[in-house]
């Protein structure tokens, strides 16, 4: 994770912005009590193109999932109860959700099918998809619920990553219930 002036900035202004966003919302104890109060569940940025951010912040989309070569996150790095911040690709942050189950796979051909059985709640009917994924070597698969959309925002992140861990749950505090 970059420690760069730029990015420890865009994630002060993206947590301020929440702050602000999250009034009177689920997501209020989470993001508008100083940390020492609020509950330490992890939270993670997630950058999604259309159309399925559109998917999830309608419903539709119930399992957000990650494909890599390599161990990058969000493989084994997220868990039950924490929270997924959804930013457009090159736009705002639109929602947040929280994540009420998490599955992680080191792929093989006997793991495939457990993972397309999947493809509606994941919206990936497309044989394209699974086509494309077969390079991948992890995968990470999240059902999400407590979906909300928020009044979007733009924050300054440029970098190219489709996942931020920006806060990680302790092994001691796996809770964030609202």
């Amino acid at each position: 994770m970059s420690n760069s002036p730029i990015d420890v900035r865009w994630k002060m202004d993206l947590m301020d912005s929440l702050r602000r966003a999250c009034l009177r919302s689920a997501y209020e104890r989470v993001f508008c009590q100083p940390e020492e109060e609020s509950q330490h569940c992890g939270i993670h940025l997630a950058v999604l193109i259309e159309p399925y951010l559109t998917f999830i912040l309608e419903g539709k989309k119930t399992i957000e999932s990650r494909f890599s070569v390599n161990r990058n996150a969000p493989f084994e790095q997220v868990q039950r109860g924490d929270i997924i911040i959804l930013k457009r690709s090159s736009g705002p942050v639109e929602g947040i959700c929280r994540i009420a189950d998490a599955w992680f796979y080191r792929l093989d051909p006997d793991t495939w099918p457990e993972i397309e059985r999947f493809a509606g709640a994941l919206c990936m009917d497309d044989s394209s998809f699974w086509k494309q994924k077969r390079a991948a070597s992890y995968a990470s698969l999240m059902r999400i619920e407590e979906i909300c959309r928020i009044p979007s925002f733009d924050i300054g992140k440029l970098d190219p990553r489709g996942w931020v861990v920006l806060r990680q749950a302790s092994a001691m505090e796996q809770r964030c219930l609202f």
